[in-house]
């Protein structure tokens, strides 16, 4: 999958200084929302009904969490000198991230739940191995597009 990447990273070898970031920033994200909705649903607090709800509300934290770690991956992109293209690039992608993490998270234990698979058991590791493979392509999806764009 990073084949496909090459050109981007050897353009902007910085980018590859953020990845453990934003691959971790997913994955807790991710992690953070199933398992506390996956205690809601033992609890029987939540139902497969309560989907939109608990989508509307884990995307509208998904929002504030995305713009206030968006506000920090830029400024520790400053600090570590590596230009505007690359922080930019690095606040758009954990917005993106962020966001796709708390959407899968969100929708998850329902869809297990669905077919009979218990969300306690599966829902961790499943969240965690699927915002990491996708956010790496997020990541350098937005740098190849920016970078690009940005002339890096």
């Amino acid at each position: 999958m990073l084949r496909h990447f090459e050109d981007t990273l050897a353009t902007v070898v910085a980018l590859t200084f953020f990845i453990p970031l934003l691959i971790g920033t997913g994955g807790n994200t991710g992690t953070q929302v199933t398992t506390t909705l996956v205690r809601a649903m033992a609890l029987g607090e939540v139902r497969g009904r309560h989907l939109w709800a608990v989508l509307r509300k884990e995307m509208t934290t998904g929002v504030m969490l995305a713009a206030c770690i968006a506000g920090l991956a830029w400024l520790r992109a400053l600090t570590l000198g590596v230009g505007q293209d690359v922080a930019l690039t690095v606040s758009v992608a954990v917005v993106l991230i962020v966001l796709w993490s708390a959407l899968l998270a969100s929708t998850l234990p329902f869809v297990l739940r669905r077919f009979g698979v218990d969300p306690a058991v599966v829902s961790g590791p499943l969240i965690t191995t699927l915002v990491d493979g996708t956010g790496l392509v997020i990541y350098l999806s937005v740098a190849t597009v920016l970078v690009t764009q940005l002339g890096g």
